[in-house]
């Protein structure tokens, strides 16, 4: 992928299918230290978030997250330096030039989980997120288990890896944002044996 910033920022946005304004890879896998420390931060993913929306500049993600613009730029740094977002594209206005940033990939892979504090950083932050309200049909969850082999295990990872890859690209639209949580994890829960050693 490009890392070579544009310089029109009226650019309509491209056949992209979540309507982004910037080209993105797919993926990007995140397996340093820092990208790791960057994502466990809420600030960051905030700011992540937002940047699949369309490219924006610090005023303009400072604004959003109601933050000060000094310390949304600092985060934007962090996010830079581990290589989770880029300059998509400038603008001079008057005598300074604003930078727009966006995303490097829509789906960020989570690599090197010997190195996270808390694997399951994901988890508390979406549900550190979720908004009940009387009367709305969401939030739905639902927990399964299957005591089955690790190749159907992965089959279903992989199957809900792309679901949520499909929501991840909708075109950003409507009055709120929701999330989806999706994972296929191991257990230590008990098991029966089989019938054969009766």
């Amino acid at each position: 992928m490009s890392t070579k910033a544009q310089t029109d920022p009226t650019q309509d946005p491209t056949t992209d299918p979540g309507g982004l304004d910037y080209e993105i890879d797919e993926e990007v896998v995140a397996d340093s230290p820092a990208a790791l420390k960057a994502l466990a931060d809420t600030t960051r993913v905030a700011l992540l978030d937002l940047l699949l929306e369309r490219a924006a500049t610090t005023s303009h993600l400072a604004e959003a997250l109601d933050k000060p613009k000094g310390t949304v730029g600092y985060h934007l740094k962090v996010l830079e330096k581990c290589g989770l977002i880029r300059i998509v594209r400038t603008r001079q206005v008057r005598a300074m030039t604003e930078k727009y940033y966006g995303r490097v990939g829509r789906t960020i892979i989570i690599s090197g989980r010997g190195t996270m504090k808390d694997p399951l950083f994901m988890v508390h932050d979406a549900l550190r997120d979720v908004q009940i309200t009387d009367g709305e049909p969401l939030p739905m969850f639902t927990t399964r288990r299957a005591r089955i082999p690790e190749s159907r295990a992965i089959e279903y990872a992989t199957r809900l890896a792309d679901l949520a890859a499909e929501f991840a690209a909708e075109p950003r639209q409507g009055e709120r944002v929701y999330g989806v949580l999706a994972g296929v994890y191991p257990t230590d829960l008990p098991t029966l044996r089989s019938n054969e050693d009766e």
